[in-house]
């Protein structure tokens, strides 16, 4: 790499493609038990995968970003945060640790912050290398959108290992109408059903992006209630508080310190050592999709 040219991170939102992996094949009754009879079909699945997205985009520079634990900043602000989302199947939950474990063990640089989730923390990274790095963020959560920017473009997981739906600053402004940081207003209006709020009642997608559209964010349709019809400004009159607090939950918090210096962002070489590590853990479709890729 020339100094003229920028570093390329990538960044791996780990739960993402852990939750991925492990429903994927669970659904089929594939749990690939190890010696101790654990379970490895997220671990292996999490591992191949990011395997695969560093021989698709070609990265110089990586990261992986996990959750710490359910209980974030979030629940704090509102205490039905996340609480109907069903308690992690049995099969999955040893294999948080041992995911985080494995990904160390292949040499990946990894991330988590007690309070905070992956999101938070991809956004801070996003905060803290924008215009000194291009980053790729592997992820499956839409909620990412609002990180576009120049130089930032997301890959949504699609099909199988190696298939993405890519998203550029550019792509979005054109399907949407809007800016990338104008995704949390609308998001604002709509809720989320899968993080258990709900925005403000009645107002769906294509109400939210019309005023986000037209009165530019959540503050300026407050602003501007008198010019809306009474069905639609009723309902915010009675959502105001949760509306305000919908747009809080939806903003990926961008303010951790995430400036490590790039050296320790580098992608590990795997070599026979690393190959001996991973097989001795029982990972041997780890140990094949890695051959197959980085030998």
């Amino acid at each position: 790499m020339t100094i003229e040219e920028k570093p390329h991170i990538l960044i791996i939102d780990g739960m993402a493609l852990l939750f991925r992996s492990f429903f994927a094949t669970s659904a089929m009754g594939h749990y690939f038990p190890n010696d101790a009879g654990i379970p490895t079909n997220a671990v292996q699945g999490f591992a191949r995968h990011t395997m695969t997205a560093t021989s698709i985009f070609k990265p110089t520079h990586m990261a992986v970003c996990w959750d710490m634990g359910a209980q974030t900043f979030r629940n704090d602000l509102f205490e039905g945060y996340k609480e109907n989302r069903p308690a992690p199947a049995p099969e999955l939950v040893p294999q948080f640790d041992m995911a985080r474990s494995v990904s160390e063990l292949i040499g990946w640089k990894n991330y988590g912050v007690p309070g905070m989730e992956a999101d938070d923390l991809i956004g801070s990274f996003v905060q803290a290398w924008e215009g000194k790095a291009e980053i790729t963020i592997v992820t499956g959560d839409k909620d990412m959108l609002q990180l576009l920017r120049p130089g930032v473009r997301i890959a949504f997981t699609k099909k199988g290992f190696n298939v993405y739906d890519i998203y550029t600053e550019e792509r979005f402004i054109e399907e949407y109408g809007i800016t990338p940081i104008q995704f949390i207003d609308t998001k604002a209006f709509t809720g989320d059903t899968s993080d258990g709020y709900p925005g403000v009642r009645g107002i769906g997608p294509k109400t939210a992006l019309k005023l986000i559209k037209e009165y530019g964010s959540v503050e300026g349709v407050i602003q501007s209630l008198h010019e809306l019809t009474p069905a639609i400004r009723k309902k915010i009159e009675e959502e105001m508080d949760m509306l305000l607090l919908s747009k809080k939950l939806a903003e990926i918090h961008c303010e951790l310190k995430m400036d490590d210096p790039i050296e320790t962002l580098k992608i590990p070489v795997y070599d026979g050592v690393v190959r001996e590590l991973i097989d001795r853990e029982g990972y041997s479709m780890i140990v094949r999709q890695a051959d197959s890729l980085l030998l």
